[in-house]
């Protein structure tokens, strides 16, 4: 794997991709990884060869965003994201990846159904939709399923954006919280990845010949980021969702079918 040219056409391209999203982006761009490098090795493998490479991401991405932060949006996430980590470490045995993908897909694909038609009914009637506050239940809930999904197969975004999304905060909150949090899970997930023996010398060779690439492409990101205004942030991250939820979608049948 160290020496196939194959295996770096489709990883350069995958670890350049998930940095971007690192930086800010977030959505469909971070679920290209690992089916991408999976074109060369198997999904796991690629996976756990991303998720060093993920950690290095998350040092660049907190340093980028220290200024900005929701701690009440963490708060209220973080106690779930670690009881889906532990679900999906517990259920490692019999879960399929493939079925999680399709749920969480059609759950995002409902979502920006809903925000669509709402963004209808506000346009007919003048009102703009206004910021919707904090839900402890709802956001537990939902940052358990990001935390399992996460583990299960690095998509853990969807279910946070669902969450995050409709609280309108300023952008670079929004971009500083979701660092955050994405980079305690990473943390925590190292644990039962070690545990259920995901890393070994070839794989963290692997993620060490590619980390170099892990800084520039989120710095790239976050510079972007830091210069688009809320009125387009907010419709390209449900842009973001929904070419997340469809990929998820895509993932999940073809599997499922196959």
């Amino acid at each position: 794997m160290m020496t196939d040219p194959f295996f770096y056409a489709a990883a350069i391209p995958a670890v350049i991709m998930v940095g971007l999203s690192k930086g800010g982006f977030g959505g469909a761009m971070a679920l290209l990884g690992v089916p991408l490098m999976a074109l060369a090795i198997s999904p796991v493998q690629a996976a756990a060869i991303l998720l060093p490479i993920l950690i290095v991401m998350d040092m660049v991405s907190l340093w980028t965003w220290r200024s900005h932060k929701d701690n009440k949006t963490l708060a209220i996430m973080l106690p779930g994201a670690l009881i889906g980590i532990t679900i999906g470490w517990a259920t490692a045995a019999w879960v399929t990846a493939p079925m999680i993908r399709l749920i969480v897909g059609t759950v995002a694909l409902w979502f920006v159904w809903r925000y669509m038609m709402q963004n209808l009914a506000a346009a007919r009637t003048g009102n703009k939709q206004a910021p919707r506050g904090h839900q402890p239940v709802l956001g537990t809930l939902w940052g358990t399923l990001s935390g399992f999904t996460s583990f299960v197969s690095h998509a853990g975004g969807p279910p946070y954006q669902i969450y995050t999304l409709p609280l309108q905060q300023d952008p670079k909150t929004y971009t500083g919280t979701s660092v955050r949090f994405f980079a305690i899970i990473n943390a925590i997930k190292l644990i039962p990845y070690f545990a259920l023996g995901q890393f070994d010398m070839t794989n963290l060779s692997t993620s060490l010949a590619l980390a170099p690439l892990a800084p520039v492409a989120t710095l790239a990101g976050a510079f972007i980021v830091r210069r688009m205004k809320p009125d387009i942030f907010y419709p390209f991250m449900y842009v973001m969702v929904l070419l997340a939820a469809l990929k998820l979608i895509w993932d999940g049948a073809i599997h499922l079918l196959a």
